[in-house]
């Protein structure tokens, strides 16, 4: 493993996990394009491997991300925004198809908290902040923050959060919903990892199309949605994962899934 690299991955072979770590931890782990470029490469690697099912994305103790990195973008004209189109790298991590986890200690702020939320859930230890300040430098959020975190803890909190720029406590978020569960700090990665082995020993299939209706939730209306839905659980009995698992529920023994 390359201790330099902007990112690291390690893999759970037995458990068909994988934890990839922002590694800029002098910056708090700011987000500038080359870890961006670095995160998505890692994770889209990871959702071509086969190996692996379910994956957890950290940071370090003092901080998840701090959010963007300011100093790349403080000179920057909206010409030059445009064209760089920096924050396509959220989209990169949006279109990943395996359910990915962020693991939070401390810091998880403006871009930072944008990927957290454009990840499937969190687990916060509890020293993580969540915040949105970039009404503090001038601007607004420009990675989803507006509209992620606005579906997640509805429109009044997310207006305060916003505009204030002021962070919720771990306690906080997860009773707003932001967050899945709260740990203590030194046991997030680890839970984080238990849940990524528990998704990775279901059916990849169906884990693949279950994440995909969660999220049409967002982006359809109900009626839609259900349409989506139904149509994604009669597709699923054409896997032979389907007929393991109800045999195996029948037979009264773990099912065997091949991602097939």
């Amino acid at each position: 493993m390359n201790d330099d690299a902007l990112v690291l991955v390690e893999r759970q072979h037995e458990a068909r996990t994988a934890l990839v770590r922002l590694n800029r931890p002098k910056q708090l782990n700011a987000l500038n394009g080359a870890v961006m470029d670095a995160l998505c490469d890692a994770l889209e690697a990871l959702d071509r491997d086969d190996g692996v099912r379910a994956i957890v994305v950290t940071g370090n103790e003092r901080a998840f991300a701090a959010g963007a990195d300011i100093g790349e973008m403080a000179g920057a004209s909206a010409v030059e925004m445009l064209r760089s189109n920096r924050i396509g790298q959220w989209d990169r991590v949006r279109r990943i198809s395996k359910p990915v986890i962020a693991a939070v200690s401390g810091w998880c702020l403006g871009g930072g908290c944008e990927l957290a939320m454009t990840l499937d859930l969190t687990v916060a230890g509890e020293s993580a902040r969540f915040g949105q300040p970039e009404i503090k430098i001038g601007v607004i959020p420009g990675a989803g923050g507006t509209q992620r975190l606005t579906r997640a803890i509805g429109k009044s909190k997310a207006m305060e959060m916003i505009l204030t720029g002021e962070p919720i406590s771990a306690t906080e978020a997860e009773r707003a919903g932001l967050v899945a569960r709260v740990v203590p700090d030194e046991l997030v990665v680890e839970d984080a990892l238990a849940l990524a082995a528990t998704i990775a020993a279901q059916s990849p299939l169906a884990l693949r199309l279950a994440k995909e209706a969660v999220n049409a939730a967002y982006e359809m209306s109900l009626s839609d949605a259900l349409t989506h839905e139904r149509r994604l659980f009669y597709l699923l009995f054409a896997s032979d994962d389907q007929k393991e698992g109800m045999a195996a529920f029948l037979e009264k023994r773990t099912p065997d899934f091949t991602g097939r």
